[in-house]
């Protein structure tokens, strides 16, 4: 079972700043952090790995900029096999849809080297774009069938389908899909710890990286900024009223009381 998880560099939104004049992202001085949803994403893949350890080969790719290596190599030390960086400066300010036409390149390149994937998994979106596009584009360039919002997924004995829970409006469904498939995860177990030693290793392990040059076939009009059809009208930070009444009372009946009369004047109730 050939395994990729998709992964991203994200910064930490916690500490996340607009320019005011450009209107992106200010990621000078903001620390970098894996995307949380890829997260749980590579969390499922290991646990398919834990249970058949001799058969089940994890790789993860990232597209971005040189330093996604140290996210890469944390993915490594959790239990990832392979791990393969794309990066190029002829991929800036790619939008989803660029991005997700350069992965489904990037892919074709890596099976040469790793062998056909029986399932792809991603995040079901960045914390820092929110979006939840990549990963349906991706299983749209590659002619593959997609499953989203998944927060587990078991495989059958002779690894032809999986069964996969989704999260719903309702509540959960589970939906059983034919390999290959791409799947997206939404939140799903606790995340586990690297060991030390797994960590002193993936130090030394190889990223192995893949450029503008080792993709052959793509379509420039598709890439970069010039290839992203997405344009941003306005991003803002938006104000935040920190002004508030606090309502202390023992008995939470009164609470409650003082609570709907304040509303009542505000005329929010």
């Amino acid at each position: 079972m050939n395994i990729l998880v998709c992964v991203k560099q994200v910064p930490d939104t916690t500490e996340i700043r607009i320019d005011p004049v450009k209107k992106t992202l200010i990621r000078d001085g903001v620390p970098s952090i894996l995307n949380t949803f890829d997260a749980f994403a590579l969390e499922q893949a290991l646990q398919l790995k834990d249970k058949n350890p001799a058969n089940v080969k994890i790789v993860v790719a990232s597209m971005g900029p040189k330093q996604a290596e140290t996210m890469l190599r944390d993915c490594l030390a959790v239990g990832a096999n392979s791990a393969y960086l794309i990066t190029d400066r002829k991929f800036g300010g790619s939008d989803t849809y660029a991005t997700s036409y350069i992965l489904s390149k990037a892919m074709k390149k890596i099976e040469e080297e790793e062998g056909s994937f029986d399932m792809i998994f991603c995040g079901k979106q960045a914390i820092d774009g929110d979006t939840a596009q990549v990963g349906p584009e991706l299983a749209e360039h590659l002619g593959l069938h997609q499953i989203t919002y998944a927060i587990n997924i078991t495989l059958n004995e002779d690894n032809t389908t999986a069964l996969i829970t989704r999260e719903v409006d309702e509540g959960k469904i589970v939906v059983e899909a034919r390999i290959p498939v791409l799947v997206t995860f939404t939140k799903t177990d606790d995340l586990r710890f690297a060991s030390i030693m797994n960590k002193m290793k993936s130090k030394k392990a190889e990223i192995k990286e893949i450029n503008y040059e080792d993709l052959e076939g793509i379509d420039d009009t598709k890439i970069g900024l010039k290839g992203s059809p997405t344009r941003v009208v306005k991003s803002f930070t938006p104000d935040v009223k920190t002004d508030g009444i606090i309502i202390r009372e023992d008995d939470p009946n009164e609470a409650f009381e003082k609570f709907a009369e304040e509303l009542e004047k505000a005329k929010l109730y």
